[in-house]
């Protein structure tokens, strides 16, 4: 093995280790990859920001651009309510939620089509009603595998598509993903849809119990003169009034001892977690009050849940610095959090991706401030933008979709409905360029031209011969097993375009030694890279479902083993099939 080979296997694995573990920012570690990479010698200078100017990269800027004006459209909340309407079983709500997020998935990247389903997915389970449990991780895995079936359903088909058409002179057309990618995609969505309500079933508790509906809270409450609270001992909150104590503070400090030693006196502030239907029924009694509303909720407040996106500027910031709420008058009264342990007060708790803020305010103000923050509302607000009442950007999408399927490159097709799109005054480009999840695309520019290095390098040649003493990849099906069980074993811990760059050589070594066409190989590479079930980290829907249905880590093994075992099965099934 060469120096060059060695040293950028081990430039890939502390990329792979510092992605996985989610502790420095993704542009930060791609950015410091590639500089890395031309330190090496991998590449050469003029070769550092190719990847900038890749048309994947340029295609997935457009479709970006282009979601954020489906996103406004009400086209959606009106089916939604025509579907309530009608009463249907909770089987038929989820498998048709998950339908829907699959279908948008199609054309657009997978946190799209998940952030423009969510809200009606939300709302059908409150009017219907359904445990939130049930229906937010099927929409999730189905906006995974929605984006198996066309070439712009994720980055990493774009990616695969560019390495074929190098290798051989011609790339995937738009639908050749659709073979093997529609059948995996319509059995998954029906086998969650079936098994999440054996896994999350409905409670038989009274309704003062927490159940799968409801959500875990952390909350900073006043006790107020003629709260039920007063005389009770800290030990005895759960058991009487269903919430956990963290902290109890009186006189602005914090009181230490034994929990059955503390007892609740007249305007102490309490510091506990317990279900958002527990608080808001202490609430209602004034058995617990708001400091920022201690004369009760008025009625030209507005409460409205949030969620903190992976592109979201208060990742990592604490609540009493979040000037972009505090400067409106708009105040977090609650938080759905993922980190395990709670410390201090309320205003020192930490946001990370996947938590969900509970703000109360003005709407309009409300509003701006997610827009700012690039916070996902999981309730309507105002928007600082007019929501769009018209099929018009829809129509111009399918005819991009179209012209893309008949054989204009993406970047080309997406671009002219870009264009169209400003000119008829639907799109501001210059804001929606600002509102671009620039990490993602920072990252997929980035790794290019270090996934180019593992072919050019040899590095990839090397592996190949590696793996070749352990297993005979020179019989197909047996290399495809091996590339797409590769695939799906990292793309649980290291995001899906990733994975693909750094395994599409590979693949093509692999079809080289065994003198096959590439084309099998590369379709496994694009489906295992998107069959990611295993864990909420691994793709930003699955973190987002976490915080959004109040999921635990093993639930997403429980839930997600079977799908991608079958899912598995199915694809290499399929890829044999249609493709060797």
């Amino acid at each position: 093995m060469s120096f060059e080979q060695a040293s950028l296997l081990i430039l890939l694995l502390a990329m792979l280790i510092l992605l996985s573990l989610d502790r420095i920012r993704i542009e930060v570690v791609s950015i410091a990859g590639l500089l890395g990479g031309y330190a090496l010698g991998l590449y050469p200078a003029d070769q550092i920001f190719t990847g900038f100017a890749s048309p994947v990269v340029i295609t997935v800027v457009e479709i970006l651009l282009i979601v954020q004006v489906l996103a406004r459209a009400k086209l959606f909340d009106r089916l939604a309510a025509r579907f309530a309407a009608a009463r249907p079983t909770n089987f038929k709500v989820i498998a048709g939620t998950s339908a829907l997020a699959g279908f948008m998935s199609i054309f657009m990247n997978n946190i799209g089509a998940f952030a423009i389903t969510l809200p009606v997915t939300l709302r059908l389970g409150t009017a219907l009603p359904i445990p939130r449990r049930q229906l937010v991780m099927p929409v999730s895995f189905a906006a995974l595998l929605g984006g198996l079936v066309s070439l712009i359903g994720t980055p990493a088909n774009l990616l695969v598509s560019d390495a074929l058409a190098k290798a051989t002179g011609t790339g995937f057309h738009f639908f050749d993903f659709a073979y093997v990618g529609l059948p995996v995609a319509v059995a998954g969505i029906l086998l969650i849809a079936f098994r999440v309500q054996r896994l999350f079933p409905e409670p038989d508790e009274t309704p003062s119990t927490t159940s799968p509906a409801t959500r875990r809270i952390v909350v900073e409450r006043r006790i107020p003169d003629v709260s039920p609270l007063i005389g009770v001992r800290l030990s005895d909150c759960p058991v009487r009034f269903g919430i956990k104590p963290h902290a109890l503070i009186r006189d602005d400090n914090f009181v230490f001892g034994p929990l059955d030693q503390l007892v609740i006196e007249p305007g102490d502030v309490l510091l506990a977690e317990g279900a958002d239907t527990v608080f808001a029924g202490l609430a209602a009694t004034q058995a617990l009050i708001a400091d920022a509303h201690s004369d009760g909720l008025q009625p030209d407040l507005s409460r409205v849940e949030a969620v903190v996106m992976p592109e979201s500027t208060l990742v990592g910031s604490r609540v009493r610095s979040l000037e972009v709420f505090h400067a409106r008058g708009v105040a977090v009264t609650a938080l759905s959090m993922r980190a395990p342990r709670i410390e201090g007060r309320f205003l020192d708790l930490q946001l990370s991706i996947g938590d969900i803020l509970t703000l109360e305010g003005p709407r309009i103000a409300i509003g701006e401030a997610l827009e700012e923050s690039e916070c996902l509302p999981l309730a309507s607000t105002a928007a600082t933008e007019p929501a769009l009442f018209s099929w018009r950007p829809f129509a111009l999408f399918a005819c991009g979709v179209a012209a893309s399927a008949a054989g204009l490159r993406p970047d080309v097709a997406f671009a002219g409905v870009v264009l169209v799109l400003a000119l008829l005054n639907h799109l501001n480009i210059r804001q929606a360029m600002a509102d671009l999840n620039w990490p993602i695309i920072i990252m997929l520019a980035a790794m290019i031209p270090i996934g180019q290095a593992v072919a050019s390098t040899g590095a990839a040649e090397t592996i190949a011969g590696w793996l070749s003493l352990v297993v005979p990849i020179t019989h197909p099906l047996i290399g495809i097993a091996l590339i797409l069980f590769l695939a799906m074993a990292l793309t649980p811990f290291v995001n899906n375009a990733t994975v693909a760059i750094v395994l599409t050589p590979i693949a093509l070594e692999f079809a080289r030694t065994g003198r096959h066409a590439p084309d099998a190989y590369l379709i496994a590479v694009a489906a295992g890279a998107a069959l990611d079930f295993l864990t909420p980290f691994g793709h930003h829907n699955n973190t987002l479902a976490m915080g959004i249905g109040g999921y635990r880590f093993r639930d997403f093994l429980r839930a997600g083993w079977p799908l991608a075992v079958t899912s598995y099965g199915l694809a290499l099934l399929l890829t044999a099939l249609f493709w060797l």
